[in-house]
């Protein structure tokens, strides 16, 4: 195969391996507007990217190899070598669920009576939630962005979701 067709091969993986991975972690963001393709096109994406990206990173070793052997310039080598990396850290990425990193509920959530709530405005929203003669509010704007928040209210354990 000509070197340009290596070359060629190899950085056509690289870059889809990345986009792949990068495109529905760019497009899926909380406090973002999603359009229905946006969200459709990221889905298809996630769902095969865990098998086809690290098929493509593979694809990327083997033609890294050949070029290897074929650049003589330590420059040369370097961009293979930081390239090749990147297709392999996309193919680790391919295989986790970063949504959950991103939306995962908050460790410990701090409460604070109403009184003192002063990082909320008249304007905010909150779900309320009274079990057993007790009573809590959980701003919507902290639940946007995480979903879902464990608590236990009254001796009840619940899960507030918005």
């Amino acid at each position: 195969m000509a070197p340009w067709r290596t070359w060629s091969v190899f950085l056509l993986c690289v870059a889809t391996a990345l986009l792949a991975v990068a495109i529905p972690a760019w497009l899926i963001q909380p406090f973002r507007h999603q359009t229905p393709f946006d969200l459709s096109f990221s889905y298809f994406l996630k769902q095969w990217s865990p098998w086809a990206v690290p098929l493509l990173a593979g694809i990327a070793c083997l033609a890294a190899v050949r070029l290897w052997f074929a650049a003589t310039e330590f420059s040369k080598r370097a961009g293979i070598t930081l390239a090749l990396a990147i297709a392999l850290v996309a193919a680790w990425f391919a295989r986790q669920n970063h949504f959950e990193w991103m939306f995962r509920p908050p460790d410990g959530p701090a409460y604070v009576e109403a009184a003192r709530a002063s990082f909320l405005s008249d304007q905010d929203r909150v779900l309320g939630v009274s079990i057993q003669g007790e009573a809590v509010a959980y701003p919507i704007r902290a639940l946007a962005y995480h979903h879902l928040v464990h608590d236990r209210v009254g001796g009840v354990d619940l899960v507030a979701t918005y």
